[in-house]
């Protein structure tokens, strides 16, 4: 197994206040899923945990699914509900 190489993760609206950053560079393992990845970045930012059941993923910039496959070099966005108003 080992790392091998990089995910882009970018953090949206109250995930970024929260997290006090909009992008991260996270090692990748091999075989990660978005779920795995997306766990990476709740365990260096427990104040996202609470949002982790209504999340949106977008995997280079098309909606993903949580067990979708993560390629090294890639985007993953992580997108909290929009509140409506």
């Amino acid at each position: 197994m080992g790392a091998m190489g990089t995910v882009t993760v970018l953090l949206f609206a109250s995930l970024a206040e929260r997290a006090g950053t909009r992008r991260l560079e996270v090692p990748l393992e091999e075989g990660a899923t978005v779920g795995q990845v997306r766990d990476r970045v709740v365990a260096q930012f427990p104040q996202l945990a609470a949002a982790v059941p209504t999340l949106m993923y977008a995997l280079d910039e098309e909606y993903a699914r949580e067990d979708a496959p993560v390629r090294p070099g890639s985007t993953l966005a992580l997108i909290p509900p929009v509140s409506g108003g």
